[in-house]
């Protein structure tokens, strides 16, 4: 299986579960870990930039990585998935939780 089919079976696993346990619109938690590299973390915030959104970064102890927590209000799970989608192809090497 190719890694965008891979990508393609999670995205619609997690609509479904969304759908199915989450009145919407909802607040949502974005998780993601990234290199602590500051123009990296500085991509994921814009990427929420003017959305409502809390961010809060939390390096790791080591401090090669950081944390990143998003919380905001979503109207739906196909706009969720969009911002999974937009923070992967613009921030190389972001693990999303």
């Amino acid at each position: 299986m190719s890694e965008n089919s891979k990508q393609e079976e999670f995205y619609k696993k997690l609509k479904e579960k969304l759908e199915d346990t989450t009145n919407w619109p909802s607040e949502y938690l974005y998780k993601f870990i990234v290199p602590t590299q500051q123009d990296k973390i500085v991509k994921i915030e814009d990427i929420f930039d003017n959305m409502g959104a809390v961010i809060n970064t939390i390096k790791s102890s080591n401090g090669n990585y950081t944390s990143i927590s998003v919380n905001l209000k979503m109207e739906s799970p196909d706009a969720v998935i969009e911002k999974y989608k937009e923070v992967g192809e613009k921030v190389p090497d972001v693990i999303s939780l």
